[in-house]
């Protein structure tokens, strides 16, 4: 194939991945060209949702990847560059993702102007965030702590935090590193702010399935792409995507919660660990499943977990 065309959204993050990829790409086939589409979403255009998939109720499910998908369809791009937790997980046929690059650091962040952490956050301190996921988090842990919407890409969202009176908004590891800051290193620097930033408890906060995942959609067909992709798939990343997705999609014909899930891969055995929220219950129902690892193995893991948590009759 002598030529590819990515889609992506226009903020600053799918840029950054996208060139990520254009240069994975460039390293594994010298001679290719490249073009780079960027196509407005719904998303974008609303003023930048930060989507929860599996929140059906909130209307979000594709919101940033419906138009790069019909851009898909409508062969105007080859290869659509996604952020994996923006996908809904009920695809369709005609569509797969046949690639992932390696798995980013999948931690949320808190991110205040003042040297505080989120155990010593004042009561009634204001936390904004757009994520429903995240919401539940909070009102589980911290019930005291006042909540508010945040919306736009990473660079809005800090600046929205040093222009408002807010102690804190909560932020993807992911996204802040690929942006160039460090957000491990307790404090980053914004615009002249310096702001205090603390990784939450993956134990606490288990992130939103695909979280930190930079996934490559192509048409089913197009045998071409999946070939000049199958050089930068990370297998292992891969693997997890599809058991979190399948639990995803396993919850969705009547599930309207919030919900983490991360699965992991170590000595060759697959956990996969839920956590879904039940309003008005603020407990979430948790449940964790290990299995050997097998090429198969993904669908069974998510499948198994499912039961155990719901039974047969969910």
């Amino acid at each position: 194939m002598s030529r590819l065309v990515l889609g992506t959204r226009g903020s600053d993050l799918a840029r950054t991945q996208t060139a990520i990829v254009e240069a994975a790409l460039r390293t594994a086939w010298p001679d290719l060209e490249i073009e780079v589409h960027v196509i407005t979403t719904r998303g974008d255009e609303r003023g930048g949702f930060s989507p929860e998939p599996t929140d059906r109720q909130a209307g979000r499910k594709g919101m940033f990847t419906a138009e790069i998908e019909r851009a898909l369809r409508d062969r105007r791009i080859d290869v659509a560059v996604h952020s994996a937790k923006d996908l809904p997980s009920d695809q369709t046929r005609d569509l797969e993702i046949c690639a992932t690059l390696p798995r980013a650091a999948v931690d949320d962040v808190l991110i205040t102007k003042g040297d505080v952490t989120l155990s010593t956050l004042p009561a009634r301190a204001t936390i904004a965030t757009g994520s429903i996921r995240r919401q539940h988090q909070l009102r589980w842990l911290r019930r005291d702590v006042e909540m508010t919407e945040l919306r736009g890409n990473v660079p809005t969202r800090l600046r929205k935090l040093t222009a408002n009176a807010w102690d804190a908004i909560i932020l993807a590891r992911a996204g802040l590193e690929r942006l160039g800051y460090r957000p491990a290193s307790e404090h980053i620097t914004f615009e002249g702010f310096r702001l205090r930033s603390s990784l939450l408890p993956l134990d606490k906060f288990l992130p939103a399935g695909g979280q930190g995942v930079i996934a490559l959609q192509v048409r089913s067909d197009h045998e071409k792409a999946k070939a000049a992709l199958r050089p930068l798939s990370h297998e292992e990343t891969r693997l997890c995507l599809r058991a979190e997705r399948e639990f995803l999609r396993l919850l969705q014909g009547d599930c309207d919660s919030p919900v983490g899930v991360l699965t992991t891969l170590a000595d060759g055995k697959m956990t996969l660990q839920a956590q879904v929220f039940a309003p008005p219950n603020p407990e979430p129902h948790t449940a964790q499943l290990s299995a050997s690892s097998s090429e198969q193995q993904p669908e069974q893991l998510a499948a198994a977990l499912f039961q155990e948590m719901y039974g047969k009759e969910k």
